[in-house]
């Protein structure tokens, strides 16, 4: 694997490869030793644009299990905020010796731009660009699934039949984007609800049904999956829904819809969490909530990416 900039290019047996190696770095955590020697003499640049302590130190550790050096670089602070290109930035870490570089940027396509540009030979992984894409969450998102429904150690299996239910802002979501495409791929059937607003303009070329109410989406059979989205307000300039108590009433995962969920239905948020807007307290700490297992299980499935890039030679994927 070159490159992990997307989820929509991941082939199914690629996906499963990856997930599978998660497996392997998951069993290794229940481990009184949780280190391994794979990446001994490889360094990993964590470069991020934007904010993101969640993702960032669950990078770092992935890379420092593997016994990679890991170097942590903020824009906020340094050069790049005086004005310094991606280009300079990116020729000033291939002459350190960066060997994988972990991307997160306001703009969509800046991890794509980086790979292909020429200006650094390093492996790729994007950590969430603008609203386009995060495709290691959609990864850890589908590996807790899996591990949900069929057990630890399901390894060679898809998520064939399993129904996925998505609720909240899709708009500005890149998570949303990337489990859209991870998700079929892997064989689940998918069904999106939000208000209109928070919808894009065009969602037809999307492998997923849309729906803009969540009581139907429940009554209509009970979702396998429940994953609810967080209100970016960083992103809106604009009033996308009247109110968040309105809001929090009409799609918000409230104590009255989860007791309507299958008791083995599962309910998922990528974090961080609002709570009392798009998921009620009792939602989040309920035995159905995955919310710390895709924190966990987001450090072996990052070991498994930087695993899969770094060791041996890359190839183009």
């Amino acid at each position: 694997m070159r490159h992990l900039l997307s989820t929509k290019g991941l082939d199914r047996d690629d996906a499963i490869r990856l997930l599978d190696v998660a497996e392997d770095m998951a069993d290794v955590q229940g481990r009184e030793v949780k280190k391994l020697p794979t990446l001994r003499g490889k360094t990993v640049v964590n470069l991020f644009f934007e904010d993101s302590t969640r993702t960032r130190i669950s990078f770092e550790a992935a890379a420092k299990r593997l016994s990679a050096d890991v170097i942590n670089f903020s824009a906020k602070g340094s050069s790049v905020s005086k004005g310094e290109s991606l280009k300079d930035t990116a020729q000033t870490l291939a002459a350190m010796g960066a060997d994988a570089v972990v991307v997160r940027h306001p703009a969509s396509g800046a991890p794509h731009t980086l790979a292909s540009s020429g200006w650094i030979d390093a492996g790729i992984i994007n950590a969430g660009d603008g609203t386009h894409e995060h495709p290691t969450q959609a990864l850890l998102d589908a590996f807790t699934i899996r591990r949900r429904l069929h057990g630890a150690g399901s390894r060679g299996r898809d998520l064939d039949g399993v129904t996925v239910t998505i609720v909240g802002d899709i708009l500005h979501s890149r998570v949303a984007r990337s489990n859209v495409w991870l998700l079929d791929t892997l064989g689940a059937r998918i069904r999106l609800v939000a208000p209109p607003t928070l919808l894009p303009v065009d969602v037809s070329g999307w492998p997923a049904e849309v729906g803009f109410d969540l009581d139907e989406a429940i009554d209509a059979g009970s979702p396998d999956v429940v994953m609810m989205l967080r209100i970016q307000a960083e992103r809106m300039n604009a009033a996308f829904f009247p109110n968040s108590r309105e809001y929090a009433r009409r799609w918000g995962l409230d104590d009255e819809r989860l007791a309507r969920l299958r008791p083995d239905s599962i309910v998922m948020h990528p974090g961080p969490m609002n709570r009392g807007l798009e998921i009620s307290a009792a939602a989040a700490d309920s035995p159905q909530s995955t919310v710390r297992e895709q924190v966990a299980n987001g450090v072996s499935v990052r070991m498994a990416a930087l695993y899969l890039l770094l060791s041996g030679d890359r190839e183009d994927s």
